[in-house]
């Protein structure tokens, strides 16, 4: 701890290394208009309560001013603690509040040295904390990679990378995690490698093209979704033609606030073309401008402006995706045109209620889970022969019965498969609704099945990286790892910052292998190794460091007081006995 002195008096101010918290609340003009006197009282309530759990969690208010919080801790792991417990306080009372009277909060945690006076605290620390909450969700933790290294293997939380993002009025891009408060499923979340930013990658031998999240320049937060929703599905369109290689949909989005060069994008990528573009929403009114880059020329190769009605966005998305594909120069056969020509929602509000459970599916929390669960459902209500949500909503039962969030027990998966089999039914050209199918086969241990189902999405839709990485968890629980390891490689290669489910995969595949040294290296990579504990202690047993093994097994328990090999053997869905008696060896050798 240093000191200023001023003409030889007390110390003026003190450095201290430390965690800084700063939260907002989100629209807060916007309740204070409506209801003025109650909104004050109701969070002045709330500050009372929430400033008794900071002091619980060893922290200390530093300044409230409105509707923000400025709080120190000395630890990162107090002020992760007291971010989870803020949103868990306020969620708990707006239970009771009318949706328009919830107050809610952006957070955001970043840790290091701080200046410290009589008159509160300063430097870069607070100024990067106030940055991370300006960008973070409404009800989430936005925390620096600082933090994350401190908290990654003490609380037992979710951690998803969202890559190195660049600050209003801070020089360096800092690498963002969000913070999740269910650690169940959460190595299967779209989390990302905080290694990749900085990875470049040679160009493939073909046309290559990322599609950079579109800007939404709404004034209101539906604006956000419906353009990464028209984001999503222009990648996935262009992701179903041969002759194009296409960035996978997670690595596209960590660009989302990086405000990046189409250049240097591409660098990172590995891709020679780049999309981007906005959408803006006024009344009945859609507006929609699009450019695709060539990055070797610096030049823009086509670009235009949609100026239509809402009930257009299906034709809108075809236009765009068909004028990408012709700028690009790629043949594409008459057959894949139609193909590509999926089919639509007869409803738009259905479509709404799509895109917004997609950004809830990706997050594999059980509350997640079930709001996108209904959201499907009415979306199907609108419209019954909606094949996306059909396959969406089977994805949400296989989650259910997978973490055990359900009461109906194995009758999930038959409810998943029936709405799987609709959703390739309604449209035999949906490479995920026969993903689907592939996913679901699997976990009632029908293995050919769910590989054919798999070689059939893959058909439709050859650079679908998640697609690749579940058809490869498929091979090596089948028993074909070395082709497993392969397509996890092209998958990894699609989608650059791939989810932690990618390399679960991959360690199963060396694990079977009997490769332990290379499972340990894998798990070690995952930004939250929770769920990968149990296939790293089991692979150090098998080495024969049993003491090692036991205590990684030791902290396993402690987030998963209830695991039982019992029931983990009813889930692994392995063809060959020998592999599951393998891996169960392993974690009895372990302690399990």
């Amino acid at each position: 701890m240093k000191a200023e002195t001023v003409n030889g008096n007390e110390p003026s101010f003190k450095q201290r290394l430390g965690a800084v918290l700063f939260a907002d609340v989100v629209g807060y003009s916007r309740l204070m208009g409506r209801n003025e006197i109650d909104t004050y009282k109701a969070l002045r309530s709330l500050l009372e309560q929430l400033e008794a759990a900071c002091i619980d969690h060893d922290g200390h208010f530093v300044d409230v001013k409105g509707d923000g919080i400025l709080a120190r801790f000395d630890t990162a792991t107090d002020a992760v603690r007291f971010g989870v417990e803020l949103h868990r306080i306020t969620d708990s009372r707006n239970l009771s509040l009318p949706m328009d009277q919830r107050i809610s909060f952006r957070v955001g945690i970043h840790l290091g040295e701080f200046l410290l006076d009589d008159r509160g605290i300063h430097g870069d620390i607070v100024n990067i904390a106030a940055r991370l909450q300006e960008i973070a969700e409404p009800g989430r933790v936005f925390v620096s990679s600082s933090v994350y290294e401190q908290v990654r293997n003490k609380l037992r939380l979710g951690y998803e990378f969202l890559g190195p993002q660049t600050l209003k009025n801070i020089a360096d891009p800092i690498p963002i995690f969000c913070i999740r408060n269910e650690v169940e499923g959460a190595t299967m979340a779209a989390t990302m490698r905080p290694t990749s930013p900085s990875m470049e990658y040679r160009r493939p031998d073909m046309p290559s093209i990322a599609v950079l999240p579109f800007a939404a320049r709404d004034t209101d937060e539906t604006g956000s979704w419906f353009a990464d929703g028209l984001t999503e599905d222009i990648i996935l369109a262009l992701s179903r033609f041969k002759n194009l290689f296409v960035i996978a949909r997670n690595t596209s989005f960590v660009f989302k606030s990086q405000n990046l060069p189409p250049t240097e994008a591409a660098t990172k990528l590995g891709v020679r073309y780049v999309v981007r573009g906005s959408v803006q929403r006024a009344k009945t009114k859609l507006r929609i401008k699009v450019e695709l880059i060539d990055t070797d020329s610096s030049r823009t190769i086509w670009g235009e402006t949609f100026d239509r009605d809402h009930e257009d966005i299906f034709d809108v998305q075809d236009e765009i995706t068909e004028s990408i594909v012709a700028a690009s120069a790629v043949l594409v056969e008459a057959e894949e045109r139609r193909r590509f020509s999926a089919s639509i929602p007869s409803d738009l509000a259905a479509y709404g209620f799509v895109l917004r459970a997609q950004q809830l599916i990706f997050k594999y929390t059980r509350q997640d889970n079930q709001y996108a669960r209904m959201l499907y459902e009415q979306a199907l209500s609108l419209d019954g022969n909606y094949a996306r949500a059909s396959a969406a909503l089977s994805r949400t039962l296989n989650i259910d019965w997978r973490y055990s969030w359900n009461e109906d027990g194995d009758t999930a998966l038959d409810t998943a498969l029936a709405y799987a089999r609709r959703a390739a039914d309604l449209d035999p050209t949906d490479a995920r609704a026969f993903g689907e199918l592939g996913f679901v086969h699997l976990y009632r241990k029908e293995h050919d099945a769910a590989i054919g189902s798999y070689k059939r999405a893959l058909t439709l839709n050859p650079n679908d990286a998640d697609l690749l990485s579940d058809y490869a968890d498929a091979l090596a629980h089948s028993g074909y790892n070395e082709e497993a390891i392969s397509h996890l490689q092209r998958a990894m290669r699609l989608n650059p910052f791939f989810p932690d489910q990618y390399l679960w995969h991959l360690g199963g595949a060396y694990y079977n292998l009997k490769q332990y040294d290379a499972v340990i290296d894998v798990v070690g990579q995952m930004n939250n190794p929770t769920e990968g504990q149990r296939m790293m202690a089991a692979s150090y047993a098998q080495l024969g460091q049993i003491d090692l093994a036991r205590s990684i097994a030791e902290k396993h328990r402690a987030v998963h007081p209830d695991f039982s090999i019992d029931r983990w053997k009813k889930v692994i869905p392995d063809r060959l006995e020998e592999d599951t008696r393998h891996f169960l060896d392993g974690l009895k050798k372990a302690g399990f």
